[in-house]
């Protein structure tokens, strides 16, 4: 019989239970939470915590995304191929939208979260949303088109701007694929500064429970369970939503590539469970790149998928925006015609690709959105203000699974998914 442990990643000793990321990092959520519920004060004081954990990550996201997606393109060799790979993967990204898009707006007339508030649109207060107005109009511009292409080549990084990123390293690694065997030096020098940033990434994963208690006993304590009792309809069933996104549209696409879905999130545990405590699915851009390439995936081909995902595959952020706009509607009274659904399916489409990982820049998003269908007045986000954060979580999560996913599609398309290993590595205990 053939060795099928040939390819597996080398066999390392099993921690005890609580030396186990996922484990530690649920601790610290459920501390954080408890925190948060009986000490409002001490809780929101944990902030810092959250912050700085946030930050360290955000730190070395920018080179890192350079060099994998440097190396990934260079590595091919073959330009035809990258331009294949990449053509594959925008196109996968924009159906897989798309259908979450209408998924959400599907679920917001299954669900009618916003039914029963009847607020008045004249008593609501934008002065707290101004500044996301301005944001949403910069993005519905040229402005913002433009806004992708750095000032300097090192300006790019200094923003930390994924899409201004993206652009630097699509080009530096096509320079370098063109020049061949002079560029071998630089390949090689910039593959070894990309173990380098893994390596610090590995290090400030290591305190991701820190960072998790921080965040969650923040939230809890600023925002408080009882404050959420009125709006636990539109929570509820937005995560049920993206469960079902996950399980049902993901998971069919899982299945035509050959591999279980409910598999694939067991395996990906700790990094879901770091972004349930931190809302952010940029803080886990590194370890799931890593865990593809142990699943089976090509290195090159992850460099240039994952981190593209993580500007164009927004399948959690979709389905925020649609069914955030249905839900201030509904709380409104407002009818929205169907034309002015699919406007907003559209629009949301479009808009969702200036958001990356960070929870936050979805309400950006959700302003540009209303701003183009003035029948839902932009000061009905006030409504969703409060319990924003919580809805982060679910689609910085549901972001997570979907990138990950997209990584395997796009290598099985390739004909270059090791499914002797994805097969092994998802049947371990």
């Amino acid at each position: 019989m053939p060795d099928t442990t040939a390819h597996l990643p080398p066999a390392t000793p099993r921690k005890p239970f609580y030396r186990q990321l996922y484990v530690q990092v649920l601790v610290a959520v459920v501390i954080g939470v408890i925190l948060g519920y009986l000490s409002p004060r001490y809780a929101v004081a944990m902030k810092p915590l959250g912050d700085a954990f946030i930050s360290l990550i955000r730190m070395v996201i920018g080179p890192i995304i350079f060099c994998t997606v440097v190396t990934g393109i260079a590595g091919m060799r073959d330009m035809r191929k990258v331009g294949r790979v990449g053509g594959k993967a925008l196109l996968y990204f924009e159906v897989i939208s798309t259908v979450a898009l209408f998924f959400g707006l599907v679920a917001g007339h299954v669900f009618h979260p916003g039914t029963g508030f009847d607020v008045d649109p004249s008593t609501l207060k934008s002065g707290e949303i101004g500044n996301l107005v301005a944001q949403g109009h910069n993005i519905e511009s040229i402005q913002f088109v433009l806004s992708i292409i750095p000032t300097t080549f090192v300006n790019a990084f200094a923003k930390g701007d994924v899409l201004s990123i993206l652009l630097v390293s699509v080009l530096f690694g096509c320079a370098l694929a063109a020049i061949g065997e002079r560029g071998k030096p630089v390949y090689d020098v910039i593959e070894a500064g990309a173990q380098v940033f893994f390596k610090i990434v590995h290090y400030i994963t290591g305190v991701s429970s820190i960072g998790a208690f921080g965040a969650m006993a923040f939230t809890i304590g600023k925002y408080g369970v009882v404050s959420l009792v009125p709006l636990m309809e539109l929570i509820g069933s937005f995560y049920v939503v993206c469960i079902l996104f996950v399980v049902l549209i993901l998971g069919i696409v899982a299945r035509i590539a050959g591999f279980s879905i409910i598999r694939f999130c067991g395996y990906i545990r700790d990094e879901l469970l770091i972004v349930l405590g931190t809302s952010s699915s940029e803080v886990v851009l590194a370890p799931l790149m890593r865990k593809m390439e142990d699943l089976g995936c090509p290195k090159e081909t992850v460099g240039l998928v994952v981190p593209t995902g993580y500007s164009f595959n927004l399948d959690g952020t979709n389905i925020y925006l649609t069914m955030a706009i249905l839900f201030i509607a509904q709380a409104l009274n407002i009818d929205l015609t169907l034309q002015q659904q699919i406007t907003v399916a559209i629009v949301g489409m479009l808009t969702s690709k200036g958001a990356s990982g960070v929870a936050g820049a979805a309400l950006v998003m959700l302003a540009s959105t209303l701003s183009v269908v003035p029948v839902v007045p932009v000061a009905g986000m006030v409504l969703i203000l409060g319990i924003h954060r919580f809805l982060g979580t679910g689609l910085a999560m549901t972001n997570l699974v979907g990138n990950g996913v997209a990584a395997i599609v796009v290598c099985a398309w390739e004909r270059e998914l090791d499914r002797t290993k994805l097969d092994a590595v998802l049947s371990r205990r």
